[in-house]
């Protein structure tokens, strides 16, 4: 399918790399981006997002190189994407509604589909119910008595019911989530979960890790089930290690508020691994997008070692380091040829271990402040 992408520049340092995804994100859902238009404003206008002048010239290249998509960079409302679709003649499509689409491509399991099609449903209720009051305006109206009253409550009703049931499952999903968890718990098994910025690298280190076997691919959003390997790291014994969904900016709130479910398994980790891209000339601004989501779902508070993947393309050299309390903070990797992978294995088992200490001593005897800081 031929597309157009749409990027607005508000002034952010990262309206290139933003761009760039676009692209992947566009690609990855099965379009053909044939032609990006861009463009400078203050803030979105009300009606079409990117105003008259412009929206005239992305409907002069859907006429002109005969386009049948348009892809917005944004969060579109309900009026403007109705208003744009008007005006462009052309199916326009939001940031949210396109990650939506990849992640309806991608999910395999069971507990995956139900999630996305949850959040797809979130998603177009807003647009079902807005796309409608026209109807409620003018109940009564001539050729609208009834049936258009009654297919807008029709719609509802079954929309309302089958998020209901979705979320009815996704409930017990969740106990049973919770079940293995206090199952693991028992046996003081520490749970390790690999999370990051979406081609960050985290299904390459899990597979070497884990030797798992788990689909790892140059593409966004290749992992969107959470697969978990226990895996044997000398002193601190069996440790569960989890591959989980990738984030990415403005990530939609249906997404992770669907995807729970999947992402209590970093909540209730006893460490997290955040993959880093090395080689990113926006790696700063991707960790930020992540913690936001960690803080989003309650998972800030569990403790982090950064692993800074694909060094081989950053030109930098396996290590580790270590903040001013000899914590150990960052691991230097390169997943594809399996460079200081044996530091990050070492780095997690450290870590684990003081973890288990710290454990120790609070259940034994109360922790003094120098303790806190050692």
């Amino acid at each position: 399918m031929r597309a157009a992408l749409v990027g607005l520049d508000f002034g952010k340092n990262d309206f290139a790399a933003s761009l760039d995804e676009l692209f992947l994100l566009a690609k990855s859902a099965g379009a053909e981006p044939v032609i990006t238009i861009t463009g400078r404003r203050a803030s979105p206008d009300a009606a079409l997002f990117v105003g008259s002048g412009k929206a005239q010239e992305v409907a002069d290249a859907v006429a002109d190189l005969q386009l049948e998509l348009v892809i917005f960079n944004h969060a579109l409302s309900p009026a403007q994407q109705r208003n744009l679709e008007r005006v462009l003649k052309a199916r326009v499509l939001d940031r949210t509604s396109l990650i939506l689409d990849i992640f309806a491509q991608r999910a395999k399991s069971h507990e995956g589909k139900v999630q996305v099609e949850l959040a797809q449903l979130q998603h177009l209720s807003t647009r079902l119910i807005r796309g409608w009051t026209h109807l409620e305006r003018q109940k009564g109206g001539i050729g609208l008595r009834g049936p258009g009253e009654t297919q807008l409550e029709t719609d509802r009703r079954l929309l309302g019911e089958r998020v209901k049931a979705l979320r009815a499952v996704l409930a017990k999903l969740r106990r049973q989530h919770a079940t293995q968890r206090r199952a693991r718990g028992r046996s003081e098994t520490f749970s390790v979960s690999l999370v990051g910025y979406t081609n960050a690298g985290k299904s390459t280190i899990f597979n070497t890790l884990t030797k798992a076997g788990v689909y790892a691919a140059n593409q966004l959003f290749a992992t969107l089930d959470t697969t978990s390997r226990r895996v044997y790291l000398g002193e601190v014994g069996h440790v569960v290690i989890s591959d989980t969904v990738g984030f990415i900016r403005e990530l939609p709130h249906q997404l992770v508020d669907a995807f729970r479910a999947t992402l209590e398994e970093t909540i209730h980790a006893d460490l997290l691994l955040h993959v880093v891209d090395a080689a990113s000339p926006v790696r700063m601004e991707q960790i930020e997008q992540v913690n936001e989501v960690l803080r989003e779902i309650g998972a800030d508070h569990v403790p982090q070692i950064l692993v800074w993947n694909k060094i081989d393309s950053a030109g930098l050299e396996p290590a580790v380091e270590h903040d001013e309390y000899g914590k150990i903070q960052r691991v230097f990797v390169s997943a594809k040829s399996g460079a200081g992978l044996d530091l990050l294995r070492e780095a997690i088992a450290a870590s684990l271990k003081a973890a288990l200490e710290a454990r120790g001593r609070s259940r034994s005897e109360p922790v003094d402040s120098e303790d806190m800081h050692a």
